[in-house]
C-alpha cells in the first residue's frame, strides 16, 4: 500500500498534468501552442531518422523524487521468472532451421516487472500513462489520428526491474512503439542499446539480425544512457533492442508506457506467461482473437 500522500488520480480525460510535469517546457495541456509543435516536429524528425528521440526533464523536481519513492514501492512486487533462455522473438527453439538462423540464438533473460494491475492510480507513471494529454502527444508525435492503451490488464503499463547482474536481452517489442521513462538508473551498466528498423512489415531480416545477436556486427548498434526523468519515444516493434548487464547496489528501474494505433491489442499468451508468471482471463480469450498490425513473430 502506499504510504504517499494521495494525488488526483489515473483519468483518461486528463488534459492538466501540470503538478508533475514541466509544463513550461512540454506543455502537454496545449497540443497547438507553437511549443509542442515544435517538439513534435523533433519528435517525428529523429524518429524517423534514428528511431527513438529522448525528453530530457520531463517531470518537474519534486515530482522526480516522488516518481523514484513509487518506484522502489512497487519494486518489491517484481516477478522475477526463473532464469531462462530466449530468443529475440520469444518462440521455442526449431531444430528444423539452421543453427546460424537468430531464432536458434538463446540468450539469458533475467529482469522482472511489475504488471499495470498493481500499480495504483494515484501513482504518478499510472497518471501519466491514461491522461488525454499524454495521448495526444504521442499520437501527434507518431502522426496518428489517435493512440489507444494497450488492452493487455498487466502489459499495457509495467514497471521494468534490473537489479545487479541481470539484463534484458535482445528482443522486439508486441506494439509498434514503445513509450517509457526511467525512475531510477543503476550505479553501472543498464545502457539501453537498439538497432534501428532492422526489420519491417515486409521482412524479418533474419541475416541481418543474426550477426547483431550473436556479436559479429556492432555497426547498426546504437547505444543510449538514459537519466532519471527521461522520457524515451522508441519503435520497439520493428528495432531490435536490449538493456546491458546492471551492476552495483541500486536498481534500474523504469515505467514502460506501451500504446497502441488499433484497440484491444493483447500480448501473446506464451509470452505473458514468460514474463509475468501468469495470464488472465483476457489472455485466453484474446489468443483465438490476435489483433496485430502485421505478420511478424512476436
Amino acid at each position: 500500500m502506499s504510504t504517499f500522500p494521495t494525488l488526483a488520480l489515473a483519468d483518461a480525460e486528463c488534459m492538466d498534468l501540470s503538478d508533475i510535469v514541466d509544463t513550461e517546457r512540454y506543455p502537454l495541456q496545449a497540443p497547438g501552442s507553437q511549443r509542442m509543435q515544435e517538439l513534435v516536429e523533433m519528435c517525428r524528425q529523429q524518429l524517423a531518422a534514428e528511431g527513438s528521440y529522448v525528453l530530457p526533464g520531463f517531470l518537474r523536481p519534486e515530482a522526480m523524487l516522488r516518481v523514484t519513492e513509487e518506484g522502489r514501492v512497487l519494486a518489491q512486487k517484481t516477478f522475477f521468472s526463473p532464469r531462462q533462455q530466449t530468443n529475440a522473438y520469444f518462440t521455442n527453439d526449431d531444430p528444423s532451421l539452421p543453427a546460424s538462423d537468430p531464432r536458434r540464438f538463446f540468450m539469458d533473460r533475467t529482469s522482472g516487472f511489475v504488471t499495470r494491475d498493481m500499480i495504483p492510480a494515484d501513482y504518478i507513471i499510472h497518471r501519466i500513462y491514461v491522461a488525454r494529454a499524454m495521448k495526444l502527444f504521442v499520437a501527434a508525435c507518431l502522426q496518428q489520428e489517435r493512440v489507444w492503451e494497450y488492452a493487455d490488464p498487466y502489459a499495457g503499463l509495467v514497471q521494468n526491474v534490473l537489479p545487479d547482474g541481470t539484463q534484458q536481452p535482445w528482443h522486439y517489442d508486441t506494439n509498434e512503439f514503445i513509450v517509457s521513462m526511467m525512475t531510477q538508473r543503476s550505479e553501472s551498466g543498464g545502457d539501453f542499446e537498439y538497432c534501428p528498423n532492422i526489420r519491417s512489415p515486409e521482412g524479418e531480416n533474419y541475416e541481418g539480425v543474426g550477426r547483431v545477436v550473436r556479436g559479429e556486427d556492432r555497426s547498426v548498434v546504437k547505444v543510449l544512457t538514459l537519466r532519471p526523468g527521461d522520457v524515451q519515444f522508441f519503435k520497439g516493434r520493428f528495432s531490435l533492442h536490449r538493456v546491458t548487464p546492471v551492476s552495483g547496489s541500486i536498481q534500474r528501474h523504469t515505467a514502460i508506457f506501451a500504446y497502441s494505433q488499433k484497440p484491444n491489442v493483447m500480448g501473446r499468451l506464451e509470452r505473458t506467461r514468460q514474463l509475468y508468471g501468469r495470464v488472465s482471463e483476457a489472455h485466453l480469450i484474446a489468443e483465438s482473437q490476435l489483433v496485430r498490425n502485421d505478420s511478424l513473430i512476436d
